[in-house]
């Protein structure tokens, strides 16, 4: 059981969102579990499975048969919502209106081209990989207060001479 409030679904989001994610919503609400909880039973790591409740991430067959023991829906009902392949990028309008999400993208604003240049530095001409990526959030708590920590890590692609 979760000891803070749990990430549910923001209804306005749902026209824009695949048909799994209210009924992954609605389970993980009734079961007050947070993403966190669904990660540790999965083998995942939560930002994975909160991509995989917005289908922004494809569930593997195990994916499906372990949410379905957890979150109490059949299978069958899983397998048909989220087998196909993702459409990434249709949740949000650019730039974001919401207030957290926009604070990541004003990180991006703001250091955008100051990251690209210590990555150059380091890796030469190239790109980070958001296929070949993983990320996790951690919090820290000092004296001045909690801070979010947010770990990006993407395989070194670089450009091809042709």
């Amino acid at each position: 059981m979760a000891s803070k409030p749990i990430t549910t679904l923001d209804a306005s989001l749902i026209p824009r969102l695949p048909s799994s994610s209210p009924t992954l919503f609605e389970a993980k609400k009734k079961k007050n579990l947070t993403f966190e909880a669904i990660a540790k039973k999965l083998g995942r790591e939560e930002v994975a499975v909160a991509a995989l409740f917005y289908g922004q991430a494809q569930a593997s067959p195990e994916d499906i048969k372990n949410l379905s023991d957890i979150l109490g829906i059949p299978s069958d009902k899983l397998e048909t919502q989220l087998m196909g392949i993702p459409d990434r990028g249709r949740t949000m309008d650019m730039p974001p209106k919401e207030p957290l999400i926009y604070r990541l993208y004003e990180i991006v604003q703001n250091y955008g081209y100051a990251y690209k240049a210590v990555l150059n530095e380091k890796f030469g001409d190239g790109i980070m990989s958001a296929i070949s990526f993983s990320t996790k959030v951690e919090k820290e708590t000092d004296d001045k207060g909690d801070w979010a920590v947010i770990t990006l890590r993407g395989k070194w692609l670089p450009y091809s001479r042709f």
